[in-house]
């Protein structure tokens, strides 16, 4: 099974949009190891120039009026058979103030994919989702088999994304697996750190090297110790779960076209920053801050889909995020 995945890997030239930033990055890399051809699209409005400087490489604003013509002439000149779409806006605050924007963004780009695609008979795409297409739902995990309520503009905009890649399918052929992302952290390799400071174990470690308490919001959920519970995978683990959907395409009898990566295991706030204190020897205090709106008391992916379906399993735990992550910034 492995080897039949990696001499299909082999044959594949797979165009990356949004392959500076840091999960596009552990993506074109390891796609790279696995022996894929590999081209990236990214404006590097927040990708970083030296993840793709030695890697074929267009700047390309997705949603740009001439996008479509472009993307045709880069799946040309490279023979591109495959893409792997990860460009997107993704803060919920700014999706919140600028929801024009996010949607002529994050669904007109991808339109804009899916018209150069369809012209140049491209029809397999791996479509980066996320978890905040299921909102705030009342179980403690999440099945792709639940009625998806997001509570912001940017879930919109994914859960949006999955509907126009299944209507090019039943459209003209497009063949599409949309991954639902849970909680993403840590680092493949020391120079692909998460730099964005968006996500809690980022931020923990910005407010630790500024000599600052990291701020916990909301310390009276109704879970264990009191703090919001989420699933984190492994960004490392979360680039292979994108090598095997695109193995996974390739097949004639696919049962499913969306898949959660997570890990199934939750963990809370307060124990992730027990495991930044033992990983950086800081005995940190911390600032608990009443509850922020929309956020749910637990959020975990039921993983029995994408274990069944692609064969993929996360492989590292929150121990291994938390040590990768600080060896990165290090």
């Amino acid at each position: 099974m492995l080897a039949c995945a990696l001499a299909i890997l082999r044959g594949m030239t797979v165009l990356v949009t949004g392959g500076a930033g840091y999960i596009g990055s552990h993506v074109a890399r390891l796609l790279l190891e696995r022996g894929s051809k590999v081209v990236i699209a990214d404006d590097l409005s927040t990708g970083i120039p030296s993840r793709v400087e030695n890697l074929e490489h267009v700047a390309l604003d997705l949603a740009a009026h001439d996008a479509v013509e472009t993307i045709r002439s880069i799946i040309r000149a490279h023979s591109v058979d495959s893409v792997i779409h990860l460009a997107a806006r993704k803060k919920v605050g700014e999706s919140v103030d600028l929801p024009e924007w996010y949607y002529k963004q994050n669904i007109g780009g991808l339109a804009n994919l899916l018209e150069a695609m369809k012209a140049e008979n491209v029809n397999r795409l791996v479509f980066s989702s996320s978890a905040a297409t299921y909102g705030m739902p009342d179980v403690a995990a999440c099945s792709e088999d639940m009625i998806c309520q997001p509570i912001n503009p940017y879930g919109e905009t994914k859960l949006v994304g999955e509907w126009l890649a299944r209507a090019a399918g039943r459209a003209w052929g497009l063949r599409v697996v949309n991954l639902r992302y849970f909680n993403v952290a840590g680092a493949g390799w020391d120079d692909l750190a998460d730099t964005a400071v968006a996500n809690l174990i980022p931020i923990a470690f910005a407010a630790l090297k500024a000599g600052k308490a990291p701020i916990v919001f909301g310390g009276d959920y109704p879970t264990a110790d009191g703090s919001c519970v989420r699933d984190y995978v492994h960004v490392h683990d979360l680039a292979d779960a994108h090598l095997s959907a695109l193995e996974y395409l390739g097949r004639d009898e696919r049962k499913f076209d969306t898949f959660n990566v997570g890990t199934g295991q939750g963990s809370s706030v307060f124990e992730v920053l027990d495991e930044i204190r033992r990983v950086t020897g800081i005995n940190f205090d911390k600032v608990v801050e009443p509850r922020r709106a929309g956020d749910p008391p637990s959020l975990c992916a039921d993983v029995s889909r994408i274990n069944s379906e692609l064969g993929w399993h996360a492989k590292k735990n929150l121990a291994e995020i938390v040590e990768s992550a600080w060896a990165a910034i290090s």
